[in-house]
């Protein structure tokens, strides 16, 4: 029996190694331009997105919205209340919409990480983030019909913990609680391909995920409501699973429902979206995951 465990932790052990090897720098990597951005380019970010305000751009100012919530470092529970700060200033809930979404479903950090799953994986991640940005944006202004669409009584804007006078410090201080917040996710995420790798089949992934079946898009974006709880941490399972044989569009599917549906991103979205606009967020989610899905098999 010792024997047996022996032989099975050297194995796990092997494929975290391996699988750790091959991921490490870009977690690195991604922690740094994540930190950067947050500490010298954050402020320039979220105030382009309140001098919009100010523009004209009627409902073609979902794309801007989108591409700054790409842009923006903040995780969801630091956007609401940035969005509250901007719905006060005027911003349109088309646009906050946009912007609230892509932020969700990825940051600067995340983009660098996705690198690791090869460029095909990175351009569809950020392709079907924007068009994902752009759809929800419209998906108010038809849902919206004029009437506020969003609650965010009793959100204020957050103090920024960025404050140290001195620059070097100030950028140290937030790679230490960037490293905290997404290591114990990311090397759990090595850990479970290790099992993934060592235990399930790769034939099995194939008829699962494999092809241009609806039914593997579809189980993809179900398994990504339970399994997703940071973004780093699904790199390493979005990288073996693609090599044992997962679709791209399968992995599109997962990228979308993952983030969006994260639990404590569902949490504060259901205080400012409401029982209804909730369930419309959901239904939402699901469906442009599916078609996205089914688009990219097609495509790639």
């Amino acid at each position: 029996m010792a024997d047996i465990l022996h032989r099975e932790f050297v194995y796990i052990w092997y494929y975290f190694d391996v699988q750790l090897r091959q991921i490490f720098g870009y977690w690195v990597l991604g922690i740094l331009l994540g930190s950067c951005i947050s500490v010298f380019l954050k402020d320039r970010i979220h105030g382009l997105m309140r001098r919009m305000s100010e523009s004209r751009l009627g409902l073609f100012g979902i794309v801007p919205a989108s591409l700054l919530g790409i842009a923006s470092p903040l995780c969801m529970y630091g956007t609401i209340p940035l969005a509250a700060s901007f719905s006060r200033s005027g911003i349109r809930d088309e646009w906050l919409a946009s912007f609230m979404m892509c932020s969700i479903l990825l940051n600067p950090q995340l983009i660098l990480y996705s690198t690791a799953l090869g460029t095909t994986a990175l351009a569809v991640r950020i392709v079907s983030c924007f068009f994902c940005g752009i759809a929800a944006g419209l998906l108010i202004r038809l849902a919206g019909k004029g009437k506020p669409f969003f609650n965010f009584s009793g959100f204020e804007e957050s103090k920024s913990r960025d404050t140290d006078p001195n620059l070097l410090l100030r950028l140290v201080k937030n790679i230490g609680r960037n490293i905290r917040a997404t290591g114990p996710y990311f090397l759990l995420g090595v850990f479970l391909s290790a099992l993934f790798q060592r235990y399930v089949p790769q034939d099995l992934m194939t008829a699962f995920f494999g092809g241009n079946e609806a039914f593997g898009v579809l189980m993809a974006a179900t398994i990504g409501v339970p399994l997703y709880a940071c973004g780093g941490g699904t790199i390493p399972l979005l990288q073996a699973w693609l090599m044992d044989g997962m679709s791209m569009g399968s992995a599109a599917a997962f990228m979308i429902t993952g983030p969006s549906t994260k639990i404590t991103n569902l949490g504060a979205l259901k205080i400012v979206l409401g029982m209804k606009h909730f369930l419309l967020y959901l239904g939402f989610v699901m469906g442009f995951s599916f078609l996205t899905g089914m688009v990219v098999n097609l495509l790639v």
